[in-house]
């Protein structure tokens, strides 16, 4: 078997252009406003949705692709005597995992094609997705390739705002945070996504600036001042609310690699406008 292609789904907020670059594979996941669908990141692009959720009324919802949505893509990369590499939204927020698991067993050898868990979300894993089609485009093995991910994944930390956690709660990912956590006045809870995959509430602090000087105190904590690298998704339209935090981490840290991108349609159905999240990882030394 030759080349390592690397398969993804919409959610992983990775930029089209560094999709394109580096020959990765998107599935896209389903964005439902009413009787209306749109395949994320396809035929409705970040910008357009944060328009139409503003004027729309109630909660938008999202559903995984289906089994046959994998498989399609993983027979057609098979054919070409690749194999494949399927990184996919952490299992406790998604059945999409499970959709590429269900193609993957529907296979007459099952061999070529390796699933993995990403226990993340949003570039928390589109990171993984293009450190693994980095290191395919080199020529790593897929072993190399596995033990590469798993080490940036355990290696990462993650910290998020978002303005409240009402889509969060309604839309049944929130895991452990409460709710009413986020609704005592101007308190704004610091999240994370814990080990097992879930929305957890790490921390609360009084107001934006003092969020953000929580955050960048835990980030000390995490990586004693650098180097590192950062990875920053924001809503679009609302990249004003994270210079100022992106500001105070340049301070901190010497930054090697640095990346921004927008949160996409899924991931904005479920934490809603006006979010912010934050990837940081040791820096790679050559």
């Amino acid at each position: 078997m030759g080349a390592i292609a690397l398969v993804t789904d919409s959610t992983s907020d990775i930029p089209r252009e560094v999709r394109e670059r580096l020959g990765i594979e998107m599935i896209p996941l389903t964005v439902h406003f009413g009787d209306e669908a749109y395949l994320d990141n396809v035929n409705l692009q970040p910008v357009e949705f944060y328009e139409k959720l503003q004027s729309f009324q109630g909660l938008p919802k999202s559903s995984q692709p289906s089994p046959a949505d994998f498989l399609a893509v993983f027979e057609r990369l098979i054919a070409e005597g690749k194999q494949v590499i399927s990184i996919n939204l952490s299992s406790a927020l998604s059945g999409t995992y499970q959709s590429a698991l269900l193609a993957r067993s529907m296979l007459e050898d099952e061999s070529p094609v390796t699933v993995i868990d990403s226990k993340s979300a949003s570039y928390g894993y589109g990171m993984l997705v293009v450190k693994a089609a980095e290191l395919a485009e080199q020529g790593a093995s897929r072993e190399e390739i596995i033990e590469a991910v798993t080490r940036l994944k355990e290696s990462t930390k993650l910290y998020f705002l978002v303005d409240t956690l009402e889509y969060l709660h309604k839309g049944g990912r929130i895991g452990r945070a409460s709710a009413l956590f986020g609704s005592l006045l101007n308190i704004k809870p610091i999240l994370t996504i814990d080990s097992e995959g879930y929305v957890n509430a790490l921390d609360k602090a009084r107001g934006q600036k003092r969020a953000f000087a929580r955050i960048v105190e835990l980030l000390e904590a995490d990586f004693a001042g650098g180097p590192v690298d950062l990875n920053v998704v924001v809503t679009p339209g609302r990249t004003e609310m994270a210079e100022e935090l992106i500001a105070l981490l340049k301070e901190r840290f010497p930054i090697r690699n640095y990346l921004q991108s927008a949160i996409g349609p899924v991931i904005g159905t479920h934490a809603g406008p006006g979010t912010v999240g934050i990837f940081m990882s040791p820096a790679v030394t050559e």
